[in-house]
């Protein structure tokens, strides 16, 4: 079994704000021995009651300038806190969880659960960068709506989700306008490297996928088919069960808008899987990455 990260553990290490501050400075600036602003060499002192730190020229330093932290008065002991219950549950935290856990409003609750989700997807795509390669499972999936009735009227008000998972490797997913071949190829053909060996089920979305280069296999759901060889669906099919499992328990319902937040953010766990003592230390690696974004 994969070792965990428990609160124990949390809490010794990141005990105060002091604690945070020292953690940030370390990812950002690494063990420096000079000023990164002016290049005084010397150790620089930690600024009480600041986020920052002073060389001994008096030039000053701040780590969270520039990274989620930077604006925001609440505390980096609530944020770490926040950063842990999204990397240590298996369907994340919702804003009202995030609120009763915090001690914050509920509008602070929702802004840290979203600036946490891209530092997430952040992290993912630095870690798996570039389309999928060798042995791939594609396919798409409808995300909320209850509409009753025949297959197009109850994905009429759904959300459109495609997606695609390396054979023992990471996961990819993209909300698109719709479940048509025009909205999901060029997702496809961004995701999926040519020469790339593609699972999928029966649909027509995907019949000209030999075309573009890939090598093509089908399983029939209809008559019951779930493996032909060497090509299933498997694995990309539990993602989207888990995903929508996920979604209905903890966040109830989730915007159009919002959705490709929490499908990252499902992704990033997923790909993090075998590694969970590991998620919250490449989410804080992600601090100094995001920095330098414009």
């Amino acid at each position: 079994m994969a070792a965990k990260y428990t609160f124990k553990q949390f809490q010794a290490q990141y005990k105060d704000d002091d604690a945070c501050l020292d953690a940030i400075m370390q990812r950002r600036y690494g063990a420096i021995e000079a000023c990164p602003n002016c290049g005084v060499t010397g150790k620089l002192t930690r600024i009480q009651g600041r986020r920052a730190y002073a060389c001994k020229e008096g030039c000053h330093v701040y780590p969270c300038a520039g990274t989620v932290f930077e604006h925001s008065s609440t505390t980096l002991t609530l944020w770490f806190h926040a950063m842990y219950l999204m990397t240590a549950t298996r369907n994340g935290v919702s804003a009202k969880e995030l609120q009763r856990q915090l001690g914050v409003t509920y509008k602070c609750a929702w802004r840290i659960g979203h600036q946490l989700r891209e530092l997430m997807a952040a992290r993912d795509e630095a870690m798996n960068p570039g389309p999928l390669t060798g042995h791939v499972e594609i396919d798409e999936t409808y995300v909320g709506g209850k509409i009753k009735g025949k297959r197009l009227s109850k994905i009429r008000n759904k959300i459109a989700v495609v997606g695609a998972i390396e054979r023992n490797g990471p996961f990819k997913g993209t909300v698109v306008a719709d479940g048509k071949t025009v909205s999901i190829m060029p997702v496809v053909l961004k995701t999926i490297a040519p020469g790339a060996t593609v699972s999928t089920d029966k649909s027509s979305v995907y019949k000209n996928l030999s075309r573009h280069g890939y090598t093509h296999g089908v399983v029939n759901h209809e008559i019951k088919e779930w493996v032909n060889g060497i090509h299933h669906t498997n694995r990309i099919e539990g993602f989207w069960s888990h995903l929508k499992r996920g979604i209905v328990s903890t966040h109830v319902a989730v915007s159009r808008k919002h959705m490709q937040k929490y499908v990252n953010e499902f992704a990033f766990r997923y790909n993090n899987r075998e590694a969970p003592a590991e998620m919250f230390a490449r989410m804080l690696i992600q601090i100094s990455k995001v920095s330098d974004r414009k």
